[in-house]
Protein backbone atom coordinates (compact mmCIF):
# COMPACT_ATOMS: atom_id res chain seq x y z
CA UNK A 1 0.00 0.00 0.00
CA UNK A 2 1.10 3.62 -1.08
CA UNK A 3 0.13 7.13 -0.28
CA UNK A 4 -1.57 9.36 -2.95
CA UNK A 5 0.58 12.16 -3.47
CA UNK A 6 -2.58 13.92 -4.70
CA UNK A 7 -4.35 13.84 -1.44
CA UNK A 8 -1.21 14.15 0.45
CA UNK A 9 -2.00 10.76 2.47
CA UNK A 10 1.01 9.78 3.78
CA UNK A 11 2.55 6.16 2.80
CA UNK A 12 3.81 3.54 5.42
CA UNK A 13 7.34 4.09 4.34
CA UNK A 14 7.21 8.11 4.61
CA UNK A 15 4.42 8.28 6.95
CA UNK A 16 4.33 9.37 10.83
CA UNK A 17 4.32 5.80 10.87
CA UNK A 18 7.35 5.02 9.55
CA UNK A 19 9.05 7.52 12.05
CA UNK A 20 7.86 5.20 15.30
CA UNK A 21 8.76 1.50 13.40
CA UNK A 22 11.96 2.66 12.82
CA UNK A 23 12.70 3.32 16.23
CA UNK A 24 11.73 7.13 16.30
CA UNK A 25 9.92 7.42 19.67
CA UNK A 26 11.95 6.04 21.90
CA UNK A 27 15.64 5.36 20.45
CA UNK A 28 18.47 7.04 21.62
CA UNK A 29 18.45 9.30 18.31
CA UNK A 30 15.00 10.59 19.04
CA UNK A 31 15.72 11.14 22.34
CA UNK A 32 19.08 13.62 21.26
CA UNK A 33 16.34 14.95 19.01
CA UNK A 34 13.64 15.58 21.58
CA UNK A 35 16.59 17.11 24.27
CA UNK A 36 18.45 19.39 21.68
CA UNK A 37 16.22 22.69 22.72
CA UNK A 38 15.92 21.89 26.04
CA UNK A 39 19.55 21.42 26.52
CA UNK A 40 20.28 24.31 23.98
CA UNK A 41 18.22 26.11 26.33
CA UNK A 42 20.49 25.41 29.66
CA UNK A 43 23.70 25.58 27.33
CA UNK A 44 22.53 29.49 26.66
CA UNK A 45 21.93 30.28 29.92
CA UNK A 46 25.00 28.58 31.32
CA UNK A 47 27.02 30.89 28.48
CA UNK A 48 24.84 34.05 30.11
CA UNK A 49 25.43 33.12 33.29
CA UNK A 50 29.51 33.07 32.86
CA UNK A 51 29.43 36.34 30.94
CA UNK A 52 27.51 37.87 34.03
CA UNK A 53 29.65 36.19 36.10
CA UNK A 54 32.98 37.47 33.86
CA UNK A 55 31.51 41.26 33.01
CA UNK A 56 30.41 41.91 36.89
CA UNK A 57 27.64 44.17 35.94
CA UNK A 58 27.85 45.51 39.65
CA UNK A 59 31.57 47.56 38.94
CA UNK A 60 31.36 50.81 37.32
CA UNK A 61 32.37 50.43 33.36
CA UNK A 62 30.87 47.14 32.27
CA UNK A 63 30.31 46.20 29.05
CA UNK A 64 27.25 44.74 29.69
CA UNK A 65 24.35 46.79 27.95
CA UNK A 66 22.10 49.06 30.14
CA UNK A 67 18.41 49.19 30.03
CA UNK A 68 16.92 50.85 27.41
CA UNK A 69 14.14 51.67 29.04
CA UNK A 70 16.14 53.33 32.01
CA UNK A 71 18.41 54.67 29.53
CA UNK A 72 15.30 56.64 27.48
CA UNK A 73 12.55 57.09 29.65
CA UNK A 74 14.07 57.27 33.08
CA UNK A 75 11.60 54.57 34.10
CA UNK A 76 12.51 51.90 35.98
CA UNK A 77 11.33 48.51 34.20
CA UNK A 78 10.85 45.21 36.12
CA UNK A 79 13.65 43.66 34.60
CA UNK A 80 15.64 46.51 36.06
CA UNK A 81 18.66 45.10 37.81
CA UNK A 82 18.53 41.11 36.76
CA UNK A 83 21.70 41.23 35.77
CA UNK A 84 22.97 42.49 39.10
CA UNK A 85 20.15 40.02 41.06
CA UNK A 86 21.82 37.27 38.40
CA UNK A 87 25.60 38.22 39.40
CA UNK A 88 24.54 38.52 43.05
CA UNK A 89 22.76 35.11 42.97
CA UNK A 90 25.40 33.37 41.26
CA UNK A 91 27.61 34.58 44.16
CA UNK A 92 25.62 33.08 47.41
CA UNK A 93 24.34 36.76 48.46
CA UNK A 94 20.87 36.03 48.32
CA UNK A 95 19.81 39.42 50.11
CA UNK A 96 21.53 41.26 47.58
CA UNK A 97 19.94 39.41 44.66
CA UNK A 98 16.90 40.29 46.65
CA UNK A 99 17.31 44.01 46.81
CA UNK A 100 18.35 44.27 43.18
CA UNK A 101 15.28 42.37 41.77
CA UNK A 102 13.30 40.38 44.01
CA UNK A 103 10.22 39.89 41.43
CA UNK A 104 12.90 38.20 39.05
CA UNK A 105 14.48 36.11 42.17
CA UNK A 106 10.94 34.89 42.80
CA UNK A 107 10.46 34.26 39.24
CA UNK A 108 13.95 32.11 38.52
CA UNK A 109 12.18 29.02 40.12
CA UNK A 110 9.25 28.99 37.88
CA UNK A 111 11.76 29.42 34.87
CA UNK A 112 13.52 26.24 36.29
CA UNK A 113 10.52 24.21 36.51
CA UNK A 114 8.99 25.59 33.40
CA UNK A 115 11.94 24.12 31.64
CA UNK A 116 12.18 21.01 33.74
CA UNK A 117 8.44 20.20 32.66
CA UNK A 118 9.23 21.08 28.95
CA UNK A 119 11.73 18.65 29.20
CA UNK A 120 9.92 15.87 30.64
CA UNK A 121 7.02 16.57 28.08
CA UNK A 122 9.69 16.04 25.43
CA UNK A 123 11.24 13.14 26.54
CA UNK A 124 7.33 11.76 26.50
CA UNK A 125 6.64 13.21 23.36
CA UNK A 126 3.53 14.42 24.73
CA UNK A 127 3.13 18.22 26.46
CA UNK A 128 3.27 18.01 30.52
CA UNK A 129 1.14 20.63 32.29
CA UNK A 130 2.81 22.94 34.40
CA UNK A 131 2.09 25.61 36.25
CA UNK A 132 1.96 27.89 33.08
CA UNK A 133 -0.95 25.85 31.51
CA UNK A 134 -3.20 27.46 34.26
CA UNK A 135 -5.99 29.57 31.94
CA UNK A 136 -4.96 32.02 34.85
CA UNK A 137 -1.51 32.06 34.70
CA UNK A 138 -0.74 34.97 32.04
CA UNK A 139 -2.78 37.28 33.39
CA UNK A 140 -1.32 36.35 37.12
CA UNK A 141 2.09 36.97 35.24
CA UNK A 142 0.97 40.42 33.50
CA UNK A 143 -0.54 41.74 36.50
CA UNK A 144 2.74 41.13 39.03
CA UNK A 145 5.00 42.54 36.21
CA UNK A 146 2.39 45.74 36.02
CA UNK A 147 2.41 46.14 39.47
CA UNK A 148 6.04 45.61 40.22
CA UNK A 149 6.75 48.32 37.43
CA UNK A 150 4.29 50.93 38.64
CA UNK A 151 5.40 50.16 42.48
CA UNK A 152 9.17 51.12 41.19
CA UNK A 153 8.24 54.22 39.47
CA UNK A 154 6.23 55.65 42.20
CA UNK A 155 9.03 58.34 43.52
CA UNK A 156 8.15 58.93 46.81
CA UNK A 157 10.00 56.91 50.28
CA UNK A 158 9.82 53.55 50.86
CA UNK A 159 9.26 53.10 46.68
CA UNK A 160 12.33 55.10 46.00
CA UNK A 161 14.39 52.14 47.92
CA UNK A 162 13.09 49.83 45.05
CA UNK A 163 14.92 51.67 42.33
CA UNK A 164 18.44 50.64 41.85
Amino acid sequence: MTGNPASGAPSPTTGCGADRRAGGRGGPLSRLTALAPPLGVAALAAVGCGVVLWADPTAPGNPLPTCPTKAWLGLVCPGCGALRMTYSLLHGDLLAAAHYNAVALVALPLLVWTWVGWTRGRLAGRPVRSWQHHRRAPMAVLAVLVVWWVVRNIPVDPFLALRV
